[in-house]
């Protein structure tokens, strides 16, 4: 994932990222969203909340410029329309 988000950093206006487990685990996941400079949407199938306490803690959020959580697979074509809204 970060080496795919260093690629497009130049070629892409925004991404819409579902990071999975990394989510709560990665580091290197927020840091590389903080020194791409586009803006990423992080986005996921299922309602991290409604899940195990572990997961209510997303390590990238507070580099992406917002969540979408819990519409199934919705929560992809949501994302990039709020990408859309956030860059267009």
């Amino acid at each position: 994932m970060i080496n795919k988000m260093q690629e497009v950093r130049d070629t892409h206006d925004g991404i819409v990222l579902n990071a999975g487990g990394y989510t709560h685990t990665s580091v290197a996941l927020h840091d590389c969203i903080a020194a791409i400079d586009i803006p990423v949407v992080e986005v996921h199938i299922s309602n991290l909340s409604a899940r195990e306490e572990f997961r209510h803690k997303s390590m990238i959020a507070p580099k992406c410029v917002g969540t979408i959580s819990g519409f199934g697979l919705e929560s992809y074509r949501l994302g990039t329309l709020a990408l859309k809204s956030h860059v267009g």
